[in-house]
């Protein structure tokens, strides 16, 4: 540690060089995983909220709660500690010049679906709605009237909730009648038609014994979203590959140090040094490159985020960030095995020209 340490002191230029390339990796890798975690949250944070173990729905949607589509009455047939029925379309929401995608949910006060209202009052009438709260982005207010791309009926916004998306698109709670009117119009019959029914058991097994019906686990669920699992996967391979280019990094720069220095410790050799020592010396050298590369480029990923606007969708996990941080430092150290072998197979008589 004190032969790394003073080498490091004693060529600030060179290794502040390093410290910057492995600084701007971390950057890189910290800020895609917030904005992996940012686009998975898009995606999901409506069906987090509902805390539910499964959901049930046709077998023939495919996993799709847009394609299942079903009676109400089929909520008698499913066996769970808790159950609530969820209607679910979409349909493009205009109040004045402003204009936003929408996913409508028509559900029940009364069950466990019914976010928790941050702004406003719950809906307690007909084509009365409580908005995701990303709605205020778009410039939707309190006490707006909003028309639909799907139906002439109007709806009111009387409330707001916090994180309440899905596939992207703030959501719209309303009660099940008024879902009816604007999916059906006139065509709605006396029996209400639902797109699923999300449940809370500890045995999801046994929730339904209908052919046509299918139950799926939550995560399942979330993973079937159109477009979640290939983003998803791209993200998380990106940053995999930063990883493996951090390393060659690394093992480029250090191969290219201990090079330049092998007359030097061809001498430390001759001298009595162990090359034990030697590679101890530059895997704690190593170590502390990338340790205070990581840290500043976590610091920076977090003042970024401090200033980027809430269009961009980023969310800092900060466990996984120190997570993939310990893994930066990591796979610098393996970076550094070829340098060590290098400064292994060092013949001292030949490196000082004997």
């Amino acid at each position: 540690m004190f032969l790394a340490w003073n080498e490091i002191i004693k060529n600030k230029l060179r290794f502040t060089l390093i410290i910057g390339v492995l600084m701007l990796v971390a950057y890189l890798v910290f800020f895609l995983s917030g904005l992996a975690s940012g686009l998975a949250s898009l995606n999901r944070e409506a069906v987090d909220k509902w805390d539910a173990d499964a959901i049930v729905l046709t077998e023939e949607s495919d996993q799709s709660l847009t394609q299942s589509s079903f009676g109400s009455d089929a909520v008698d047939t499913i066996d769970a500690d808790e159950t609530a029925v969820l209607g679910q379309l979409n349909a493009i929401a205009q109040t004045g010049d402003e204009k936003a995608n929408v996913s409508i949910f028509g559900i029940n006060s009364d069950e466990f679906i019914m976010p928790e209202i941050t702004e406003g009052k719950e809906f307690t009438g007909a084509n009365q709605v409580v908005a995701g709260d990303a709605l205020k982005d778009d410039g939707f207010k309190l006490g707006d009237t909003i028309s639909l791309s799907s139906t002439e009926e109007k709806l009111e916004i009387v409330g707001f909730t916090d994180e309440a998306r899905f596939n992207a698109a703030p959501v719209l709670y309303t009660d099940l009648d008024t879902f009816e009117q604007v999916k059906f119009g006139e065509a709605a019959g006396s029996e209400s038609q639902i797109s699923g029914v999300a449940v809370r058991t500890d045995d999801i097994s046994g929730v339904t014994n209908e052919e046509d019906l299918a139950v799926i686990e939550t995560e399942t669920f979330i993973e079937s979203l159109p477009g979640y699992t290939a983003q998803s996967l791209t993200l998380n391979f990106m940053i995999y590959f930063l990883f493996a280019i951090s390393s060659v990094i690394v093992a480029i720069f250090l191969y290219v140090l201990t090079v330049q220095k092998i007359s030097m410790f061809g001498v430390m050799k001759a001298q009595g040094i162990p090359s034990g020592y030697l590679a101890r010396s530059v895997i704690a050298q190593t170590a502390i490159l990338a340790a205070v590369g990581v840290v500043v480029g976590l610091g920076l990923t977090l003042l970024t985020g401090a200033f980027l606007p809430s269009a961009v969708p980023v969310a800092f996990d900060i466990p996984t960030m120190l997570i993939y941080g310990l893994v930066l430092i990591v796979v610098a150290i393996l970076g550094a095995v070829f340098s060590v072998l290098t400064i292994v197979k060092i013949d001292p008589l030949k490196a000082i020209g004997g």
